[in-house]
């Protein structure tokens, strides 16, 4: 008998009801899907006026640097573009900006006058490149 009353006070122990859990929750989603919405929106309004540059720059784009050797100062370039000896680059990247005259090329070791679009070129560079730097013609 001592049993069945054990069981009988269990079973009386009382719950929140559920719908005040659900009220509470909705209301958080809510809260969180408006900060995202203007978030979104400031972010959609900051990106138009970098994009008109883009499409500036894009013209005289000639390629990017993929590597750059300290020792010799020389620069690694991936040609978007032709290039040849005598014309001006601008460097820019990051922390990189400069411009420069192009003296000498070389392909695998070996000098050249001018490039085709896709070719690596080596190149001698007055200051220090990075990886990712972009190379316009001037």
């Amino acid at each position: 008998m001592a049993l069945k009353k054990k069981k009988a006070k269990k079973k009386a122990v009382k719950r929140k009801p559920a719908k005040k859990r659900i009220v509470k929750k909705t209301l958080k989603k809510k809260t969180v899907k408006k900060t995202a919405r203007k978030i979104t929106r400031k972010a959609v309004t900051k990106k138009k006026p970098a994009a008109a540059k883009a499409r500036k720059t894009k013209e005289n784009l000639i390629g990017s640097i993929t590597h750059y050797f300290p020792h010799v100062q020389a620069a690694v370039i991936k040609l978007k573009a032709p290039l040849s000896v005598g014309d001006t680059i601008k460097v820019k990247g990051h922390t990189t900006d400069f411009t420069q005259a192009i003296v000498s090329m070389q392909i695998d070791r070996v000098p050249v006058n001018s490039a085709k679009v896709g070719a690596e070129i080596g190149l001698l560079v007055k200051s220090r490149v990075r990886q990712h730097d972009l190379v316009y013609k001037v």
